[in-house]
């Protein structure tokens, strides 16, 4: 569901991750956060510095084309360089016609057909086609089918290059695109829209991605964020590991997961996330554990949904949720509190899902943030991007705010 309503905090936040975003534009940070361009430009006005970020190349100030002219030294130096790579390949083809002249069963000992094929078709201007398939053990009928499929095969060949490119520009966030999504979420990005005619199967994306070596991105490194305190309340589990709700507002999951900063320190994120649709209601970045960090994350989902009144709220036995603190405020939001086996992941499994996914796609293999407030300003872009655009295989890959809208007309209050 659509917010209506920002907070000063959240304006200011979006004014800083535009200016502090190097080659960001109103438009492609407004798509990141659901909002208008025109909305976010009048923040700007209002909370902005009149500072960005902008690359070495925007900096420069001349708008000349480079010369198209070479000095004759460099002329040289080129075609020096070009004559010692032509003198290089000339070489290696000689060497490998030498090699298959003497062993003519070269490509027997296993290689694949089509390169025995290519072979027949790279020297039959030297030998006769008859000798050439006698040598490499291949029947001449099969070696002409392969050459009358030849331009279906480069017709494939450049559509699978077209594809590529099309899925390199879904995974480019300069393009407005994901670097974290894999064949599923780029195949339901390219179909978007799209006539059922022309839309690609999820197989073949797959198949390019691998041959082109495009893929998402994959994680590492635990720090321990369950501190269990067994003089607090304990709750019973109410879930059951059933992580699914007939409509939003009714059962939420939360945790909390470090984020890694130089030096071994961290910052640590509180999250509470709404079962029916997937989507992060409320969450809270602070450097520490204590209780008021999943206070503040419980209060920031009540001012999104407007009441938690009647809501479950499910989590591990942390002492910041067995805190008589924490059952005190669920009391007055109305929130029931549920609670999962001591030492065991799998019943708050969705909530670790989701911690492992932010890390992974905002980490992207590197070990640490480069610092807190870098770590800040990504993780709100990142949790904002996440309820809005980025699309989530329980939705049907859809956003979750984009499957609330067409799975729930309203957002009612838990009963």
């Amino acid at each position: 569901m659509a917010r209506k309503n920002y907070s000063d905090e959240f304006r200011r936040q979006a004014v800083d991750l535009y200016e502090s975003t190097p080659d960001a534009t109103l438009r492609g940070i407004a798509a990141d956060l659901g909002v208008s361009r025109g909305t976010l430009a009048d923040w700007v006005k209002t909370f902005g510095t009149g500072s960005t970020t902008m690359l070495p190349a925007e900096r420069t100030t001349s708008g000349a084309r480079p010369a198209a002219t070479e000095t004759a030294a460099v002329r040289i130096a080129r075609l020096e360089a070009e004559n010692a790579r032509l003198r290089a390949e000339k070489v290696k083809v000689e060497t490998e016609r030498d090699i298959l002249r003497k062993a003519a069963k070269y490509f027997a000992g296993g290689d694949e057909l089509v390169n025995r094929f290519q072979f027949v078709a790279d020297h039959q201007h030297a030998y006769e086609v008859k000798r050439l398939c006698a040598a490499v053990q291949v029947a001449r009928s099969s070696f002409y089918a392969w050459v009358e499929a030849g331009p279906a095969r480069a017709e494939r060949a450049a559509a699978d290059a077209e594809l590529a490119e099309r899925i390199r520009t879904v995974q480019d966030p300069k393009q407005g695109g994901d670097r974290a999504y894999g064949a599923p979420r780029v195949t339901a990005e390219l179909n978007d829209g799209v006539p059922v005619a022309d839309r690609v199967n999820h197989k073949r994306v797959a198949r390019v991605m691998r041959a082109h070596s495009l893929a998402g991105i994959r994680l590492r490194r635990r720090v321990k964020t369950t501190v269990p305190e067994p003089a607090d309340t304990k709750y019973p589990d109410l879930l059951k590991r059933d992580f699914t709700a007939e409509a939003p507002n009714q059962r939420y999951v939360g945790d909390i997961t470090y984020l890694p900063l130089p030096e071994g320190r961290n910052l640590y994120l509180a999250t509470v996330i709404d079962c029916f649709s997937r989507k992060l209601a409320g969450w809270q970045v602070a450097d520490h554990m204590r209780t008021q960090l999943v206070e503040d994350a419980l209060k920031a989902a009540c001012r999104d949904r407007g009441s938690l009144a009647g809501a479950v709220f499910h989590s591990d036995h942390g002492a910041v949720y067995t805190s008589k603190s924490y059952a005190k405020l669920c009391g007055q939001l109305g929130v029931t509190q549920s609670m999962g086996a001591v030492g065991t992941s799998a019943d708050n499994a969705m909530a670790e899902s989701f911690n492992a996914t932010l890390k992974r796609e905002l980490l992207d293999g590197t070990a640490t943030f480069t610092d807190e407030t870098s770590c800040r300003r990504h993780v709100f872009r990142w949790a904002t991007r996440y309820n809005t655009r980025r699309r989530h295989s329980w939705c049907g890959h859809q956003s979750p705010s984009t499957y609330e809208a067409h799975r729930a007309t309203t957002l009612p209050t838990a009963a």
